[in-house]
């Protein structure tokens, strides 16, 4: 299954400098895989060392936070857009 990843601009030197790519995957988990297999390290920078969604990343699929649906199962339709956004901190 096709979907579009919008790509945040900390994460653009991974994707070329691309701001929009496409993976393919079933789940959330399988478009991070193919993700990581066409713009190494980009998963790592989501995903901490125990394969958990970084604390300061969230994503979205659709318009849905995953971290309210399945997390990394979270389906993937053929294609949905999923958006990478780091987590904003201030005060």
């Amino acid at each position: 299954m096709s979907v579009s990843v919008r790509i945040p601009t900390i994460l653009r030197t991974y994707t070329g400098g691309e701001s929009e790519v496409s993976a393919e995957g079933g789940t959330l988990s399988e478009v991070l895989d193919n993700l990581d297999a066409h713009y190494a390290g980009i998963k790592g920078r989501i995903l901490d060392e125990g394969g958990d969604l970084r604390r300061f990343v969230n994503v979205y699929v659709g318009n849905d936070d995953v971290r309210f649906l399945d997390n990394l199962g979270t389906a993937t339709p053929d294609g949905t857009q999923i958006s990478v956004i780091p987590a904003v901190a201030g005060g």
